[in-house]
């Protein structure tokens, strides 16, 4: 939350939201708000909605809902400082100066450019071992070996870090003598006795660059057995793997342009798909797929094309990455490709033997995900009830998460044909596992209508609109834990906290706690038409949940007496279900 007075709490309050979303959308006024085409989906009817008085937008169709900077974000694929800017210029509002950094800041600063020059000295004195050492050649016939040419390996600034324990420390250390800071750089490690020694040694280096362009990090393959077969840079100041993709750099222009990217798991993965011509391709070197890189990626496209190696791995990596990706919101395929006689190829092994022809072939007749999963569901033992259970739970997490309710339907006719399943009992399960597991589902608007009691969608509105006694109300919820048990729990809970903290949040504050299918329930409930609140309305709100919460001990008292009829405790029950049946008896009165 921005603090009282600061540059982004004087920019919120002065930015009108209608006008900066105008810029954008074309609105048109309708009762109190303003309505138009979301900007964020394709649709031909109007769902995106923009609040004036509470500075909010919500699209009803792709559930997408924030404030203006959220707003400036989205449409920017921007980072927060920048949106702030863009609103500030917007409102005719004066940046201000760069705030005077404190001797640690600048102190840290000193210590990531030093770092930064000392992998741009890495990376020449690497390139000078490839090119002019005895030890380099024999590196560079084995790239040659591997296909690449000259060029290949120029334009890649691949280079040799050798064999020798200290090459590259003893290259660094008449400029950085600070033992500390170099082996904070990643380039050198340090062994149990103090000794410092070189991290990369007798192998290939492939320089990594931030989005930039700034080399921040190396990725090594060996050469012969030595193990591990591939080493990369540690987490250091300037290099947080989860935040990187590999040749994004080069990548940009190519995956705006193109609108889409070929996501791969190597270096030489994506140095091969990049020879063969196809430049918008990217890869999560070192790491798992992580959701950092996703929001990266997401600023130049929401297409992707995964292309990970076919070994058990690289499915695993496949079937995680394509759950990431659909919970931001991606297009998603998957490119699998054949066996080269016993070999599971990888793109760099493809490439190589099928040539770059070929390999765009296949890549144009990647199949939608879906498809791929069901393939991989078909390889499971579909001659037994059990096997054809493991196969619908393997597809029902990704089912669920696909956006389009009749696409959805679609899938679960072609999982049926291809499973050969009863389709009416697979839709039946695929109804109850919905039911049984809503805090997974990616939810449409109009099952979320479904959702939530009258009293917990009214309580929400009284807890975010009620001035003159939300606070009190928030207080009553929070006293008896009234709201746990609901369907709007995690929204009540989360209004609440807003409410009775030390600075209250805002709407939009609070909805960028929540998870989508409570978020897309709040930002609903908020636009809803309602009369205004009044504390007995709230007061019978809070009279309703009292009265089901004695409800539900009384039933867990009962169960309680029925699982132990002769129990030691069982008088005790007795009595607790009388006193508790008094209570009801009391509030039906009332």
């Amino acid at each position: 939350m921005a603090e009282a007075g600061s540059f982004t709490e004087r920019v919120k309050q002065q930015a009108d939201i209608v006008r900066v979303v105008g810029e954008y959308v074309r609105l048109k006024k309708t009762g109190k708000d303003f309505s138009g085409l979301c900007p964020f989906h394709q649709e031909k009817t109007p769902s995106f909605t923009v609040s004036p008085v509470k500075q909010i937008f919500y699209c009803f169709g792709c559930g997408k809902g924030g404030d203006v900077f959220s707003f400036v974000r989205e449409m920017e694929k921007c980072e927060f400082p920048e949106a702030l800017r863009i609103v500030a210029e917007k409102c005719g509002i004066a940046l201000p100066s760069p705030r005077e950094r404190s001797p640690e800041e600048r102190h840290e600063n000193q210590q990531r450019a030093l770092i930064l020059e000392m992998h741009r000295a890495a990376q020449a004195f690497y390139t000078k071992q490839l090119e002019s050492t005895p030890e380099g050649r024999v590196a560079s016939a084995y790239l040659e070996d591997r296909g690449l040419e000259v060029r290949t390996i120029e334009q890649f600034g691949m280079g040799y870090a050798p064999s020798g324990g200290d090459a590259l420390l003893r290259h660094l250390r008449p400029k950085y003598k600070d033992e500390k800071l170099l082996a904070a750089s990643g380039l050198i490690s340090r062994d149990q006795s103090g000794r410092l020694f070189d991290r990369f040694r007798r192998r290939i280096t492939f320089p990594i660059a931030n989005e930039g362009g700034k080399i921040v990090a190396f990725g090594c393959r060996a050469l012969g057995d030595d193990q591990p077969k591939y080493l990369n840079s540690p987490e250091t100041p300037i290099y947080s793997k989860s935040h990187v993709l590999y040749h994004l750099d080069r990548a940009k222009e190519a995956l705006r342009r193109q609108d889409f990217a070929i996501l791969v798991e190597g270096y030489m993965d994506a140095i091969a798909v990049a020879r063969a011509g196809i430049s918008n391709v990217v890869a999560s070197c070192g790491t798992s797929l992580a959701e950092p890189q996703i929001k990266l990626l997401a600023r130049f496209t929401k297409r992707v094309i995964v292309n990970y190696d076919p070994d058990s791995a690289g499915q695993a990596a496949t079937e995680r990455s394509v759950a990431l990706l659909l919970e931001q919101d991606f297009e998603v395929k998957v490119l699998a490709l054949p066996s080269i006689g016993e070999k599971k190829a990888d793109p760099d092994l493809f490439i190589r033997e099928k040539g770059a022809e070929e390999y765009l072939k296949l890549l144009r007749l990647a199949p939608p995900y879906v498809d791929y999963l069901i393939a991989r569901a078909r390889q499971m033992d579909m001659t037994t009830g059990e096997g054809k259970l493991r196969a619908v739970n393997f597809l029902l997490p990704y089912l669920q998460k696909i956006p389009n309710k009749l696409l959805r339907s679609e899938w679960a006719t072609r999982i049926a044909q291809q499973l050969r399943l009863d389709e009416p009992v697979l839709r039946a399960e695929l109804g109850r596992a919905a039911k049984e597991r809503r805090s997974e589902l990616k939810a449409q608007p109009e099952m979320l209508s479904r959702l939530a009691k009258p009293v917990e969608r009214r309580l929400i509105r009284m807890l975010a609109d009620a001035e003159d006694f939300k606070v009190e109300l928030a207080r009553r919820l929070q006293q008896d834990r009234l709201y746990q048990g609901m369907e709007a729990e995690k929204i009540i809970a989360a209004m609440i906290g807003a409410n009775l903290a030390a600075e209250p949040l805002s709407t939009a504050e609070v909805a960028a706690t929540l998870e989508e299918r409570d978020r897309r329930l709040f930002f609903e409930v908020l636009f809803e038409e309602e009369d205004v609140a009044t504390w007995e309305e709230a007061e019978s709100c809070l009279a309703a949940l009292e009265r089901r919460q004695v409800e539900h001990a009384v039933a867990q008292v009962q169960r309680d007496i029925e699982a132990q009829p002769a129990g030691a405790n069982l008088r005790g029950l007795l009595e607790r279900k009388q006193d508790l049946m008094r209570r009801l008896a009391a509030h039906s009165e009332n």
